[in-house]
């Protein structure tokens, strides 16, 4: 990383030193949130993994707020070193605790950055963090009919996706939605061995949901929830991922195409579905083909697909759906056409931004348009793999209506008789409980 000090190797593993040195990376280098994370050294488990994670999220779910006073206390933007201890000390003054909260959070400030920086700009946060306490201190939630401008600067979010939001959703709709991306997320795994319940000793840990099979697992038990996805009794995925692969509703003996599979959390739902109703008696095989491109990203789906129960096919192929024509299938030895094919398509990820903390500082207008017209070629692209009487499912994990509702507006006007709309949903964050996520279910005639 540019502009270390050279007390770098003084460090200590801390989680919230970790968690500026990550800032720091994603501040200098734009790298993934999410991808960071992977990068923490294996010795910090637990509860200060969580830690860590909690401040970094929390920092760029609330960059925006604590950026606009930063700007008023600090003449010259400090480098990214520097601005990440500033992003992470107003994180946690948000947080908020009891009076004497604050200089505490002063105080651990200073005494970090002496050693993640230096003495200089030791006392430099020290004067911007008390001035930044009173200041976020001093602030206001946005009146009931806040303007665009407001909101964005509350909930730290784009101004211009929050118009967009209002436009769509209403007044109220909106601020549900940025109060719902402003909290941090639980954690939901999906209980995977339909033959038995959790037991007392795994309900310790899970807490039902009103989603069957959807457990959140409660803080502090990483150990328990790493050995349960090891040996397959749970998979840690969002309760909206069951919405696409219910309106799918796969059966024994078909042809199922994932169409864009990585990393993998729908076809395993898929084959645990499959499986489990091979267990309740209909003994007729299915052939799961889960297909993407090519990238990181097929590892996961290479390891996920390996936890697909028994008795149910499953083959991967790595290519382009939108150039995937028949040679390709014929040299895989798989089928041409399916009787059910899943395309969850890239997308803008507006549905699940309380997860993916900083898709809205990746977004940038026109950005969903251009999503909407790569996602109709692929629904294009998945229309042709199906066969006779079979159903399409297309989804998102967006909940903007030009990527969903007109994308399959614009698909059926196109496909004109072959394919009819059978049934929809969309979820909302703040109405449904879980991320947002769209879902269409096609019938090709």
């Amino acid at each position: 990383m540019t502009g270390t000090s050279s007390t770098d190797s003084q460090q200590p593993a801390t989680p919230w030193s970790l968690a500026v040195m990550l800032l720091a990376r994603w501040l200098e280098k734009n790298e993934r949130a999410d991808t960071l994370l992977e990068s923490l050294p294996r010795t910090l488990a637990g509860v200060e993994r969580g830690r860590c994670q909690s401040l970094l999220f929390g920092a760029i779910r609330h960059m925006g707020r604590i950026d606009a006073h930063l700007s008023a206390l600090v003449e010259r933007a400090p480098r990214p070193r520097l601005k990440a201890v500033l992003l992470v000390a107003g994180f946690e003054l948000i947080e908020g605790g009891d009076e004497h909260h604050a200089a505490r959070v002063v105080h651990h400030a200073v005494e970090q950055t002496k050693t993640l920086a230096s003495a200089p700009e030791a006392r430099l946060v020290n004067a911007v963090v008390r001035r930044l306490a009173a200041a976020l201190a001093a602030d206001n939630a946005p009146p009931a009919l806040a303007t665009a401008a407001q909101l964005a600067a509350w909930f730290s979010h784009p101004e211009w996706l929050v118009q967009r939001w209002l436009a769509q959703f209403s007044a109220a709709g909106t601020r549900a939605f940025l109060e719902w991306n402003q909290k941090p997320a639980p954690v939901l795994a999906r209980w995977r061995l339909r033959a038995r319940a959790p037991s007392d000793a795994e309900l310790a840990w899970l807490a039902p949901t009103q989603w069957p099979e959807f457990y959140e697992v409660r803080p502090g038990h990483w150990a328990e929830t790493g050995a349960a996805i090891a040996d397959g009794r749970i998979y840690v995925q969002d309760a909206s991922t069951r919405l696409a692969v219910g309106l799918l509703a796969p059966r024994p003996g078909e042809r199922i195409l994932d169409a864009c599979a990585a990393p993998g959390g729908k076809s395993i739902l898929i084959a645990d579905m499959l499986a489990a109703a091979r267990e309740a008696g209909d003994g007729a095989p299915a052939r799961l083909v889960a297909l993407d491109l090519p990238g990181p990203r097929i590892d996961r789906l290479r390891e996920n697909l390996a936890r697909a129960a028994a008795g149910v096919e499953v083959a991967l192929v790595q290519a382009d759906l939108a150039k995937a024509g028949r040679r390709l299938f014929a040299d895989h030895n798989l089928p041409e056409e399916y009787d059910a094919v899943l395309l969850d398509a890239p997308c803008s990820n507006t549905g699940v931004m309380r997860h993916r903390v900083d898709v809205k500082w990746r977004l940038r207008t026109g950005d969903i348009e251009k999503h909407a017209k790569q996602q109709l070629a692929l629904l294009d692209a998945a229309a042709r793999r199906v066969a006779a009487s079979g159903r399409l499912v297309y989804s998102t994990c967006s909940v903007d209506e030009v990527e969903n509702e007109r994308v399959v507006s614009a698909f059926l006007e196109r496909a004109g008789a072959r394919f009819e709309l059978e049934k929809s949903v969309v979820a909302y964050p703040w109405l449904s409980g879980h991320d947002g996520a769209a879902a269409f279910l096609l019938r090709r005639k």
